[in-house]
């Protein structure tokens, strides 16, 4: 059983979150859970086809999800098992692709409003036909012990959903 993690942590607040992601996944009480952690313009389709469920990571840069995560879903969502509807836009969620049905996490970090990075991203997922593990981890401003913790209990939560089956 495999988790990726996916992310763009250019600062020190994502970073915070993304440790405190990867660290979850490593939870003691855990058994057969291969992680690999790959920055969003590194990771692969073929990445993404090896492992059984996802966490994503990005920052919210002007309303969106970080370029550097677009360019990743940009560069591996038709291989990956994404539909596109007649327009070339993002199909209806009703995906029958290779990795349909599989679980992700996503979280959020940003300064002002995390609503459009948020939308952006589930939005593709949705036409993955990915499932959520959990809410959304979305933070604003500075990052609180709390805010690791929320961050160490969704990689946790996702990595005992994929060692589970």
């Amino acid at each position: 059983m495999r988790v990726l993690v996916v992310h763009h942590s250019p600062t020190r607040s994502l970073r915070l979150l993304t440790d405190a992601v990867v660290a979850g996944t490593h939870d003691p009480a855990l058994r057969g859970v291969e992680v690999v952690v790959r920055p969003a313009l590194e990771a692969t389709a073929d990445d993404v086809l090896a492992a059984d469920g996802y966490l994503v990571g990005t920052s919210a840069n002007f309303g969106y999800m970080s370029g550097a995560l677009k360019h990743f879903f940009d560069s591996t969502f038709l291989s990956i098992g994404g539909a596109l509807d007649d327009s070339g836009g993002a199909g209806s969620g009703a995906a029958e692709g290779a990795t349909a049905k599989r679980p992700y996490g996503l979280f959020v970090h940003g300064r002002y409003d995390l609503t459009g990075a948020v939308r952006s991203v589930t939005s593709i997922v949705q036409a993955l036909g990915w499932r959520p593990a959990a809410p959304v981890l979305e933070v604003l401003g500075e990052v609180s012990d709390a805010d690791t913790e929320a961050a160490y209990e969704l990689g946790a939560t996702l990595a005992a959903l994929v060692e589970s089956g």
